[in-house]
C-alpha cells in the first residue's frame, strides 16, 4: 500500500470520528480543525486484499490542539503495522485564527485520550 494511502486512511478515521462524536463538519462548523504536523512510521507491509483495522487515540489535548495517533492492523493480525497520526489546531473556519474548541468537541475527544498503549 502506498504512504499516501496510510494519510488517506488516518484523515478519514479522524474526520469520521469528529462527525460522529465531536458535532465537527468539515465545511459547516464554525471552528474546524488544520493540520499542523503529520508523521507515519511503517513496521511491516499491508495489501490488497487484506483487511484492515484501525484504532484511534488521543495522546495530548490542549486549548486550541489534539494529537492523534492511529494505528494501521491487519484484521485479526498483531502486531502493528504501521502507527500514524497528527496534530489539529481548531480554528475560525472563516478567519483561520486560533480559536478554542467547543464544549462538544472537547468532551467527544477527552473519550480517546491514552497516555500509554501498547502501539
Amino acid at each position: 500500500m502506498n504512504n499516501a494511502v496510510y494519510y488517506h486512511l488516518y484523515d478519514s478515521i479522524v474526520n469520521d470520528y469528529l462527525a460522529k462524536h465531536c458535532g465537527v463538519q468539515a465545511t459547516s462548523s464554525p471552528v474546524i480543525g488544520l493540520v499542523v504536523t503529520s508523521f507515519s512510521d511503517f513496521y511491516r507491509p499491508v495489501a490488497y486484499p487484506q483487511v484492515l483495522e484501525l484504532g484511534l487515540r488521543v495522546s495530548k489535548l490542549g486549548k486550541s490542539s489534539v494529537v492523534y495517533e492511529i494505528g494501521v492492523f491487519e484484521e485479526g493480525v498483531e502486531p502493528v503495522a504501521a502507527v500514524g497520526g497528527y496534530t489539529h489546531v481548531f480554528v475560525e473556519s472563516s478567519s483561520r485564527k486560533t480559536g478554542n474548541m467547543s464544549k462538544e468537541v472537547r468532551e467527544g475527544l477527552e473519550k480517546l485520550v491514552v497516555v500509554e498503549s501498547k502501539l
